[in-house]
């Protein structure tokens, strides 16, 4: 197992991690920064502290009983579906390809596409906000056009590794499809 640091592109470390399981199975994680309690300790601060401020104008209990209930349901919301501590990428040639994200509240999303399905990984580039930012896809086959492409998945949505870490991800992707393109398959 090798371990590498990178940014990612908000400039904040991410971890890369690459296993190799097999000459035909690897598998590369990218670990986000964990939620720091200092930052959460701010927002919920702030967040109880207007709501302290309208009390106090208003004095009226409901506003202190609501920030706190409006604050748990969104850190509960926020922890289960919008933080993610690591987006995994597991490449087994003869198979297919893996995708999961790893939530802060340990909830796991898990996608599996068929080697069949995958015509190319490829790094792609996108215009957001006057600036250009790189990011890792699988190129899906067209079942109707062998030299088309009916769907783009992107990958590391949440970690958005910069250019140098995303260049390692398509180079082990690579080596292993590559093995998996001149292998012939037994049927």
């Amino acid at each position: 197992m090798e371990e590498r640091q990178y940014c990612s592109a908000s400039g904040a470390p991410i971890a890369l991690r690459r296993r190799q399981h097999s000459a035909s199975c690897r598998e590369l994680a990218v670990r986000c920064p964990r939620l720091q309690l200092r930052s959460l300790s701010a927002v919920t601060s702030a967040v109880w502290l207007a709501a302290y401020g309208l009390f106090a104008l208003s004095e009226n209990s409901m506003v202190l009983s609501a920030a706190i209930f409006i604050t748990l349901v969104g850190l509960i919301i926020y922890l289960h579906f919008v933080k993610v501590d690591q987006e995994s990428l597991l490449v087994i040639g003869s198979l297919g390809i893996q995708v999961t994200s790893s939530y802060a509240s340990g909830k796991e999303s898990t996608t599996f596409i068929e080697m069949s399905q995958v015509k190319d990984v490829v790094i792609n580039e996108a215009i957001h906000m006057q600036k250009v930012i790189y990011y890792l896809c699988i190129l899906l086959q067209d079942p109707g056009d062998p030299q088309g492409i009916s769907e783009v998945v992107p990958l590391f949505q949440s970690s958005k590794p910069r250019l140098d870490c995303l260049i390692e991800l398509y180079k082990s992707c690579q080596e292993i499809l590559e093995q998996g393109r001149t292998d012939p398959q037994v049927e």
